[in-house]
């Protein structure tokens, strides 16, 4: 599912915003999957962790960075990550794609 977000971004966006997201994509899948949905359609295998494509109904997409930076604080369980600046803005780039407008 992944790889067909990236190819129809890939048709949407520019090389360097396709670029950013693909690596957002990879970030998530990695790192959040296992608890949240990541895509535009899967649902959360965490009944209390978010869909990502529902982010932006709670947050502008683009607050979430110097959180990101600094890492995440939430009053649950979640795993400690450590992201660098090109991460988090790949990460930003992947989230903005698949919010549902």
């Amino acid at each position: 599912m992944i790889r067909y977000v990236v190819a129809v971004l890939l048709t949407v966006t520019g090389p360097a915003s396709a670029d950013l997201i693909a690596d957002g994509a990879s970030l998530v899948q990695e790192n959040c999957a296992r608890c949240h949905g990541v895509t535009t359609d899967d649902h959360s295998a965490n009944p209390r962790a978010i869909p990502f494509r529902f982010l932006g109904r709670l947050y502008p997409i683009e607050s979430l960075e110097e959180a990101l930076a600094e890492g995440i604080m939430v009053g649950h369980e979640m795993p400690e990550f450590v992201l660098e600046h090109d991460e988090v803005l790949s990460l930003i780039a992947y989230l903005d794609s698949i919010q549902l407008r």
